[in-house]
């Protein structure tokens, strides 16, 4: 079979399940704006929209005309793979957010096209308004309005969907959602697992941490307040001082990869030392902007608590690593988060504003060894049964590509 791929950032959500069929004999094309991450065994094709006239536009249809652009450049390269080198793919899966995928099914009309709805906005009680502290891009109704219409457009040109949660599922129109699977991209938990000799050095600091020490972890791509950063910072100080002995290391660039940007010239990083800084003990605080995988994978192996907090918005890969990697997580108590831990159960779940509540949660861990691994044992059998790679993630994938290459219905829940 010939499959192709289409997202603006290679891998993006597929590359376990492009290893699977690149391992089962099949052809992979990758269409993609990014070249610095290419696909051992794929076909890597790129493209760059053009640009000229951008910013003509009206301000509300910015969206859609960068959407239009791509969708134009995607569907060039794809007529040249058609009629230059002669490529029908069987099954096209891509990306329906920024407007990639529009084009290809007039190009390639005898191929399902699967298309992955991460995100549907709404204007009300979701992420735009979550937090009153930092007012989203997308609070202008209009705004979202029309941002949302790349999405119906994608609905419109494909044969199915999928999402990788319920709950992001639910956002949708009762019309698309109905033709969209849950599949998550799954989680290698042979590789993602609790290691009790694990260590980790911290050499600026003259540290090495193992699990007889208490560490307190945070993890994000980047420290911004969609994942809760600037909480956790405004909790670390009660938490330092109720854990004398605690050592916390925070993993995570200072980019923003969702919501207002900081002002220009700093970050949120910067921003939350000069608020909270004076009352921490910088010994006791690590920093990491970036680290290896097995390294990131150290620091959840380690941590004595983890605590994850998010915006109403998409769940985080690291949650679903925490989990399978054993850690305690305390989470935020909204929708994506309470969709996989269930408070007192598989983990403690918190009030996203409550640095109190987060810096008393993190103590609670540590009034009971036997609760804390009671919960540590049961984060990791959640990451397992429901997200594990091998028997859960790809068997569901394989399924959904299968029925739609027969011709057939997909099931919603796998």
């Amino acid at each position: 079979m010939i499959y192709l791929f289409i997202h603006q950032s290679c891998p993006g959500q597929y590359v376990h399940l492009i290893r699977h069929l690149l391992a089962e004999g099949h052809r992979v094309y990758f269409i993609s704006q990014r070249s610095d991450q290419p696909l051992p065994g794929v076909h890597n094709l790129y493209y760059k929209p053009d640009r000229t006239g951008a910013g003509a536009c009206h301000p509300l249809t910015v969206d859609i005309d960068n959407a239009i652009r791509n969708a134009a450049a995607v569907s060039e390269l794809c007529r040249k793979l058609r009629d230059e080198q002669g490529v029908h793919p069987d099954l096209i899966v891509g990306h329906g957010g920024w407007g990639e995928t529009l084009f290809v099914k007039d190009l390639f009309p005898d191929a399902p096209v699967l298309t992955y709805f991460e995100f549907y906005y709404h204007i009300n009680g979701v992420d735009v308004d979550f937090d009153p502290e930092f007012v989203s891009v997308f609070a202008d109704a209009d705004r979202l309005r029309t941002r949302n219409a790349i999405t119906l457009m994608a609905a419109e040109a494909t044969d199915w969907g999928h999402s990788p949660t319920v709950w992001q599922r639910s956002l949708l129109p009762p019309e698309i959602r109905k033709r969209v699977t849950v599949v998550h991209e799954g989680v290698d938990t042979e590789r993602v697992c609790p290691r009790a000799d694990v260590e980790f050095n911290i050499p600026q600091a003259e540290l090495t941490l193992s699990r007889a020490d208490e560490v307190i972890t945070y993890c994000a791509r980047n420290l911004e307040p969609y994942r809760g950063f600037h909480i956790f910072m405004r909790a670390l100080p009660e938490i330092l001082r109720r854990r004398p002995k605690a050592q916390v290391l925070i993993v995570g660039g200072d980019e923003v990869s969702y919501g207002v940007p900081p002002p220009p010239g700093t970050t949120y990083r910067e921003i939350m030392l000069k608020e909270v800084g004076p009352q921490l003990d910088a010994r006791r605080v690590h920093w990491f902007r970036t680290l290896p995988y097995e390294d990131y994978l150290r620091v959840l192996q380690l941590s004595s608590a983890h605590v994850y907090l998010t915006y109403p918005f998409v769940l985080s890969w690291s949650c679903i690593e925490a989990l399978a990697a054993g850690c305690l997580v305390i989470g935020s108590a909204t929708p994506p988060v309470l969709e996989v831990i269930e408070d007192g159960v598989n983990g403690l779940t918190v009030d996203f504003f409550s640095p109190g509540q987060i810096a008393e949660r993190v103590d609670e861990v540590f009034a009971s060894a036997d609760r804390r691994q009671d919960l540590r044992d049961a984060a990791r059998q959640t990451a397992v049964e429901y997200f594990d790679l091998k028997t859960q993630a790809l068997p569901r994938w394989q399924a959904l590509l299968d029925d739609l290459l027969q011709g057939q219905r997909p099931e919603l829940d796998p």
